[in-house]
């Protein structure tokens, strides 16, 4: 009985249903779906290549509809001379799943999901966590990053462990193709869809006074919309989101009171820093390998990265003599912005993104420059090449780029920055009370 329930939670037809029922009517053609029952490539095959070049006409006339019925267009590839998206034998489900075979009659759902995978994408993160240091919480921050880190870097280990596809298309279809050379089980989106509202709630929950079931209604609609998103766009099945969320809360069970725990400790402990730093370089160090090169090697180095960079930057805070302690007790009220306050709030936004745009161009090209010098090879070509497959340079060389500029953010947006914040009078008052 388990068995055919995990099949069916598992089935890319359920994806397709889903789909369906949100407004998106899918409509592969005839011919691909025989040549996707057949798992063939046409050229290999013999299939008759005028075939192929009147598949290849018809879905060129539709691209000219693409604006008005939501297709979406990929990389062109080359059978029998002809340009089109039609795959090779290796990568035929992919080259369809992203070929123009769906229209979207309901845009509201197409937006709002788009808008909800948004939140479990690197833009939220890379926007979110400095927003929240600068303007909120420093002392729930780091908290939450930390939380996110461990669950994050643990679903995306077992992405490349279990190595499961994403759903089948057919018979579901691919309205995303960011992501889409990773592994699906389990779903990372629903993994930090759950645990990084919800441990907002969880640590916010004894630390201000607020109505806590605003807190929940918004964290419960936060992680449905995330998980919802991924189905709709046809990026994982039921199951990768179920195995997900499972996964989630039952690495926070014990994670967000140990992590509340020890916050002090490693802002206090040189060696509790020391430890962390180290974690995140085996981390990615030992990184399981995958059948074939992922993303998420790169993704997991940028979030254990940016983490430990925080966590130096509140260690400096703290050490440095910045840090005192509060003298009030919590729980809080809450400090809602009077207008120069507000002013200054967007002041330290504007600032505080155009140093990180800063930072991470020059580590950029100083990673790259460095790290070509020492293995005698052309810089600009390397960050260039898109060669992640065959080139082990550009995926060491990567590797090392996205460790050090995220590193270097993760400081600035909790110690330099602030500190600048602090020199030209912009700084939130709180900010080093916040322990």
């Amino acid at each position: 009985m388990w068995s055919e329930i995990l099949e069916y939670l598992k089935d890319a037809s359920l994806v397709a249903k889903i789909q369906n029922c949100f407004g998106v009517k899918i409509h592969y053609s005839e011919t691909l779906k025989e040549h996707y029952k057949e798992n063939l490539c046409p050229e290999i095959h013999g299939t008759n290549c005028r075939n192929i070049k009147r598949n290849v006409n018809s879905y060129q006339l539709k691209f000219g509809e693409a604006k008005e019925n939501g297709y979406i267009t990929t990389e062109k590839r080359s059978i029998c001379g002809v340009k089109t998206n039609i795959c090779t034998s290796e990568k035929y489900e992919p080259s369809i799943a992203l070929n123009w075979n769906y229209t979207i009659t309901n845009y509201f759902w197409y937006y709002l999901f788009f808008f909800g995978t948004e939140l479990g994408d690197e833009i939220f993160y890379s926007t979110f966590i400095p927003f929240w240091f600068w303007n909120i919480d420093g002392a729930v921050g780091r908290r939450v990053v930390l939380v996110w880190a461990i669950i994050m870097t643990t679903g995306q280990i077992l992405k490349d462990v279990i190595c499961w596809a994403r759903p089948a298309c057919p018979p579901a279809v691919r309205l995303q193709i960011k992501w889409s050379e990773e592994y699906g089980m389990p779903s990372t989106h629903a993994m930090i869809g759950i645990s990084i509202p919800f441990s907002v709630v969880l640590f916010t929950i004894n630390r201000y006074l607020y109505p806590v079931s605003i807190g929940w209604t918004i964290a419960t609609l936060w992680c449905t919309l995330v998980c919802m998103s991924r189905l709709y766009l046809g990026m994982h099945t039921v199951l990768d989101i179920l195995a997900g969320l499972m996964l989630a809360v039952a690495l926070m069970i014990p994670l967000v009171p140990l992590v509340d725990y020890t916050d002090y400790y490693i802002l206090s402990n040189i060696w509790a820093l020391a430890i962390l730093i180290v974690t995140s370089i085996a981390v990615i160090v030992y990184y399981p390998c995958s059948k074939k090169w992922t993303p998420t090697r790169g993704d997991t180095t940028m979030v254990v990265s940016v983490t430990t960079g925080v966590h130096l930057g509140a260690w400096l805070n703290y050490n440095t003599g910045a840090m005192i302690a509060p003298t009030k007790s919590p729980p809080y009220d809450i400090i809602w912005p009077t207008y120069p306050m507000f002013g200054c709030m967007i002041l330290r936004t504007i600032l505080g993104f155009s140093g990180i745009l800063v930072t991470r161009a020059v580590c950029k090209s100083f990673c790259y420059k460095i790290m070509c010098a020492i293995l005698r090879i052309n810089s600009e070509d390397l960050m260039k090449s898109q060669n992640y497959s065959e080139d082990n340079n550009k995926v060491l060389v990567d590797l090392v780029h996205k460790y050090v500029t995220c590193f270097m953010i993760g400081v600035n947006t909790v110690y330099l920055l602030p500190n600048v914040f602090s020199i030209i009078g912009i700084e939130r008052p709180t900010f080093y009370t916040e322990i």
